[in-house]
């Protein structure tokens, strides 16, 4: 695994490093440091900044290697990201606000929305990492991001509880059904959801890493919030697919950017992969082929 810590001199961006410096160490990870000096005059402070967090990484055995930019954060993070391949960006970020629809530095969305790894954000101060909460859609998109948790979790011997939300049932039946008798009903269910959910289940399993698998009923933010309330997390892992349309660019989806606001904890946001872009494009292609042929031969065109 190579991991790549990007910082701004800043104490959150060492709480990031210091939060990821035990599981990249298990997982023997490759490091790298990287500052970027924004303005002149900064360079200094950040090279002092560096050479902690280079420190406590090495303190985990990690030999991380220090490199330094100036200029805009985000183009120099996505070009080091296409010179040279991570699994892993590491980010700290801090609350700007109370309210509002942006709670988080706009530099730390542009930062998940611009570079391909999956993005871990590291808000607050969290001194282990011991559960992780997994936000599933239940779609078929996820397993890439369902294994690379999961071996987050085993190099940091931590557990992964998968977490779904359904749609609301009619107020009539919402006494009848208990959650856990719910969650068991859906988890063995042959339906698309559970064979989903099953096998999300069963790759964690895999790994050694598997908690419990929760269910609720209502919007996804709300439930997850309460979720994080009832059960101590110290990271919540989400998705973050590409827009549709012809260039499939990636735009962090409400659900995903409510999620980094509120949560309060770090959240590792996962995409997927080059391959299953073109994958998708593919059968974007193939599914107007077969409308346009239906129509035409609806109309005897």
């Amino acid at each position: 695994m190579k991991i790549l810590f990007c910082s701004d001199g800043s104490v959150q961006a060492e709480k990031a490093v210091r939060f990821g410096a035990p599981f990249a160490a298990a997982c023997r990870a490759e490091t790298t440091i990287l500052g970027i000096a924004e303005k002149p005059g900064h360079e200094d402070p950040l090279l002092e900044a560096l050479r902690r967090a280079q420190e406590i990484l090495r303190e985990h055995s990690l030999n991380a290697e220090l490199i330094t930019k100036a200029g805009r954060p985000v183009g120099e993070i996505v070009k080091r990201t296409r010179e040279s391949t991570y699994d892993l960006v590491v980010i700290g970020a801090e609350r700007k606000g109370t309210y509002g629809p942006v709670w988080m530095s706009a530099l730390a969305y542009e930062i998940i929305e611009s570079v391909e790894p999956p993005v871990l954000v590291v808000i607050g101060d969290r001194p282990s990492l011991k559960r992780i909460l997994f936000s599933t859609g239940g779609g078929m998109r996820s397993d890439t991001a369902v294994e690379f948790a999961g071996e987050i979790a085993r190099c940091g011997k931590a557990a992964v509880d998968l977490f779904h939300v359904m749609a609301e049932p009619p107020a009539m039946f919402a006494d009848l059904i208990e959650l856990e008798e719910d969650a068991d009903r859906v988890l063995t269910s042959n339906s698309l959801l559970g064979l989903t959910l099953r096998h999300q289940k069963e790759l964690l399993e895999k790994q050694g890493v598997f908690g419990e698998f929760r269910l609720r009923h209502g919007l996804v933010v709300p439930e997850l919030l309460k979720e994080l309330r009832r059960t101590e997390y110290d990271l919540v892992v989400c998705g973050s697919s590409p827009a549709e349309g012809i260039l499939h660019a990636y735009v962090m989806g409400d659900v995903t950017r409510e999620i980094v606001n509120r949560a309060g904890l770090p959240v590792l946001v996962m995409r997927p992969g080059p391959r299953q872009i073109m994958r998708h494009f593919r059968d974007l292609v193939a599914h107007l082929f077969r409308r346009r042929k239906e129509t035409s031969e609806a109309t005897g065109d």
